[in-house]
């Protein structure tokens, strides 16, 4: 997919991949070999008809190829952005034995942003009307796909979401240059179409517990996301300048901290900055410092082969000039007399035997410590759930790192009438995993809805 030259993205928020011409697209449809038997629409967590949209664009229907996408996905521009269909529905697709699988992301988004560039989009019937109401928390991806799901099937949705701007994950963690945020305003705008309610600065189990909101809604879908960040627990986390990414991408999004000193958001304009961690977010990160003006830096304790990001995101780190640390353990961070971050205390590691994960695992090399001078450091390490709902809502089974037990299949907690899914049953994970999760809850809640 064409995108932005490096020397030139490097310095804007634009987005990055510029997306398919029409006769890309079709020439790329085409390759498809219409399967009888798709292994791409198993590998699919939302179980999208994957040959059928692309035989539509094979034969420039696109207007067909838009209905049959949002049969099963109503958040098809984010999904064709975010998504790592690498390791999903291409990662089956048969010609990837002949060295080049079909681009199903690449044509799901031409699809989407053909959609938006047609005007006013197309609005399907209202269905009747069940009488039945669904309190839905948070209105990230899993969220968003449960109402989704349940408006198209005649039921009141109202969702409640803590944060001023709905979106969750997609507005305020992923950056403007790989998720313009106008795409995600406009999904949800579909979504208000439909006949979902919104209702934002809602923070459940603050404004309202879900006990409270359970003598209202025959139902209830937390989905409220992973929002606690992970510290590594070493000397100095508590300087300035060290922030979390949750912290450090917010203050990006949602304070247009891209627009500074246009807007006067309370971020400095750092020097150096180092980003601990290897996955997507730790490259929103380094790629984001680095647009602000900074030399950026990724720490990682493992080599190039076990970052967990996504290739395509790794590549435009190095192709915009992200410095990598491979094989390098932070162990302390070191302030000035101001009480701000002036160094990073960091091991040489080697690779071990592989842990639980499968990966190797890193070991500290004996008098390797070594001085960085930064003036920042992020930690992308992970995160878990909020634990304010689990806390608030007596019977509500939560696991050891806070996250809300869910069945797998049905998204069932263990209180009665209550849903949940997405990261705060799985901690943090991909932005189609939890619109996996939200598919599946929405099915069981309107079993159960359909049996009152």
């Amino acid at each position: 997919m064409p995108k932005q030259a490096a020397e030139v993205r490097r310095h804007n928020f634009s987005e990055v991949a510029l997306g398919y011409s029409v006769e890309h697209a079709v020439e790329e449809a085409r390759r498809c070999l219409n399967c009888k038997k798709p292994k791409c629409v198993l590998g699919c967590p939302v179980e999208i008809d994957i040959p059928g949209f692309i035989r539509c664009i094979a034969e420039r229907d696109f207007s067909s190829g838009v209905s049959v996408l949002k049969e099963k996905n109503l958040l098809p521009a984010i999904c064709g952005r975010v998504c790592p269909q690498e390791e999903q529905c291409e990662e089956t697709c048969i010609l990837l034995k002949k060295g080049g699988q079909i681009a199903i992301g690449r044509l799901e988004r031409f699809l989407a942003d053909w959609e938006a560039r047609q005007g006013e989009l197309e609005i399907p019937k209202s269905p009747a009307a069940t009488g039945k109401k669904v309190a839905v928390v948070g209105g990230g991806p899993a969220g968003l796909t449960v109402a989704g799901d349940l408006i198209k099937l005649g039921h009141q949705v109202i969702i409640f979401e803590a944060l001023h701007k709905m979106g969750g994950v997609l507005i305020y963690g992923i950056p403007e240059f790989r998720l313009p945020k106008a795409i995600v305003s406009r999904e949800v705008d579909y979504l208000k179409k439909l006949g979902v309610e919104v209702i934002t600065d809602f923070v459940v189990g603050k404004t309202r517990t879900v006990d409270s909101l359970l003598q209202e809604f025959d139902a209830i879908f937390i989905g409220s996301g992973a929002g606690l960040p992970w510290f590594m627990d070493i000397p100095g986390e508590n300087l300035n300048g060290v922030y979390s990414a949750n912290e450090y991408l917010t203050r990006m999004n949602l304070m247009k901290g891209y627009l500074f000193p246009r807007f006067p958001t309370p971020i400095k304009e750092h020097k150096r900055v180092a980003v601990v961690g290897g996955g997507n977010v730790a490259m929103d990160c380094a790629r984001t410092a680095l647009r602000l003006g900074a030399e950026a830096r990724i720490i990682y304790r493992r080599s190039r082969q076990e970052l967990p990001a996504r290739e395509e995101e790794v590549e435009n780190a190095e192709e915009e000039g992200v410095i990598f640390d491979f094989l390098t353990l932070p162990i302390r961070y070191i302030g000035n007399e101001n009480g701000w971050i002036k160094e990073i205390e960091c091991l040489r590691m080697e690779l071990g035997e592989p842990d639980s994960s499968g990966r190797r695992r890193p070991v500290p090399i004996e008098g390797s410590e070594f001085i960085l001078p930064m003036d920042a450091a992020i930690c992308a390490i992970g995160n878990s759930p909020n634990p304010l709902i689990a806390a608030s809502t007596p019977g509500l089974e939560v696991g050891k790192r806070g996250n809300i037990v869910a069945d797998e299949e049905s998204g069932k907690t263990s209180r009665e009438r209550v849903w949940a899914g997405g990261d705060v049953v799985t901690g943090a994970a991909t932005v189609i995993l939890a619109m996996g999760a939200g598919r599946k809850a929405a099915r069981s809640i309107h079993e159960h809805l359909s049996s009152l």
